[in-house]
């Protein structure tokens, strides 16, 4: 009988402030629970995977609405640390679908999370997932390098970045991060944007995923919206898929439902072990990304991070 699965993610929640056309016309905002991490930690609950969140949480207004909305999609909140700091507010503008963000995370309960309050892993954790503006921040962003770190030896380590360069104070120190986050990795996420953030003197994408795979993870994931998505193995095998053709509505949330796709599929095929993802077979990351993109098409085909429950597939 196959063991459940469980994953930890790790990282920030926060309330995506979504436009909206009010009475008259005049713009005005509605409060959705959102945040990268915490996208992909309601995805897999909502795909029935056990999952479990960490991140420091408000015990403001904001912060018992995500809460309420974790609960709601059967994601565990228990490790996570509660406090009376503010929520991080990310006020959203799309602009033909496509979103950009304006933070407010001073002293947020997010932010000021501390390895400090973090607990032990329970053993029966299978995975720890990474990602987010929260690996671009002090202090939380040491906090969860620490961890990541400290857990890659007896735990699957995925990480994606999912890079906001309006956010990010020194390019170089988080460029450092991250690829110190990727040597303790085993699969690795970034979309074509991302690459040439990371990699602004490398021309071409072969060169760009050549010196992420240097860094030693089995799996590199590489999406490109539209055009669908690539991986690139630690024994040189590449294999790409097509992406789901749907209407978009705008594309919150489609790269943190990918992620949780793929790591609902490899739970699936018993794949969540670090031994297993480096003989990984051409079929098996091909029907993972496969999956991923269909329950990524759900979510951009409707408004704001809204993944999909597995009885919708």
């Amino acid at each position: 009988m196959r063991k459940e699965a469980r994953i930890i993610c790790c990282g920030e929640a926060l309330i995506d402030m979504i436009p909206v056309v009010g009475e008259g016309g005049a713009l005005a905002y509605q409060p959705c629970s959102g945040g990268a991490v915490f996208n992909t930690a309601i995805a897999l609950g909502r795909l029935s995977v056990a999952t479990e969140f960490l991140t420091g949480l408000s015990s403001d207004l904001f912060g018992e609405q995500i809460t309420r909305t974790l609960d709601e999609s059967g994601v565990g909140a228990s490790l996570c640390k509660l406090s009376k700091r503010p929520t991080t507010l990310a006020f959203v503008k799309l602009v033909d679908g496509h979103a950009t963000y304006h933070f407010y995370d001073e002293n947020s309960a997010g932010r000021m999370f501390s390895i400090e309050d973090v607990g032990a892993v329970p053993a029966s954790i299978d995975a720890l997932f990474f990602g987010g503006i929260s690996l671009a921040v002090e202090p939380c962003a040491r906090t969860y390098e620490a961890l990541a770190l400290r857990e890659a030896e007896g735990h699957v380590i995925m990480i994606d970045p999912n890079v906001r360069p309006g956010f990010i104070e020194d390019a170089d120190v988080y460029r450092t991060r991250i690829r110190s986050m990727i040597s303790h990795s085993d699969i690795v996420k970034l979309s074509d944007e991302d690459l040439a953030w990371f990699f602004p003197d490398l021309e071409g994408m072969a060169a760009q995923v050549a010196e992420v795979k240097a860094l030693g993870p089995s799996i590199v994931l590489i999406t490109r919206g539209a055009d669908g998505a690539t991986a690139y193995l630690a024994d040189g095998r590449e294999i790409s898929v097509a992406s789901e053709r749907v209407t978009v509505v705008d594309t919150v949330g489609a790269g943190d439902t990918f992620n949780a796709g793929i790591l609902a599929k490899l739970h699936e095929m018993d794949l969540l072990d670090k031994a297993a993802l480096k003989g990984i077979s051409d079929s098996q990351i091909a029907d993972a990304m496969a999956f991923a993109a269909k329950v990524a098409a759900v979510t951009v085909s409707r408004k704001g991070a809204n993944p999909p429950w597995a009885r919708e597939l």
